[in-house]
């Protein structure tokens, strides 16, 4: 019997990412972008008793220019979805793409420790952990 190799959502996350305040605007958030490959933004918690949120660029060409509004006159809070679904870095990724499933999401924060320390989405698992084992 051959032994399966079980690859974690730690594995294939992005470490780098956007955490922004829930108070920037739109637009300072999308001037001062680092890593617009993750397509989202991780919206930072305020205090012990808060959630993280997020907004994804799509939140964004909807909620924002779809609307006419301005990007200079649109907080982060107001277009944010919070609480955040968020994983563990040790998860197994075939469990992660189960929950992304059940809830009708593509990515999500990766929490360790209550702290952000990476952000997953399908195309991470797909490129990173299933088409490297193949090739």
């Amino acid at each position: 019997m051959s032994e399966k190799t079980i690859v974690r959502v730690r594995d294939v996350m992005k470490r780098e990412f956007d955490m922004v305040e829930g108070m920037d605007t739109v637009a300072e958030v999308l001037r001062n972008s680092k890593h617009p490959e993750t397509k989202c933004f991780v919206v930072n918690i305020r205090d012990d008793d808060d959630e993280y949120g997020i907004v994804l660029l799509s939140d964004i060409a909807k909620k924002v220019l779809g609307k006419d509004k301005s990007p200079e006159r649109v907080n982060i809070y107001e277009i944010m979805s919070k609480p955040v679904v968020y994983v563990d870095p040790e998860m197994d990724i075939r469990y992660c793409t189960r929950l992304f499933e059940n809830f009708g999401i593509a990515r999500a924060p990766v929490v360790e420790d209550k702290k952000v320390v990476g952000i997953v989405g399908y195309t991470d698992i797909v490129l990173s952990g299933v088409r490297d084992r193949l090739l």
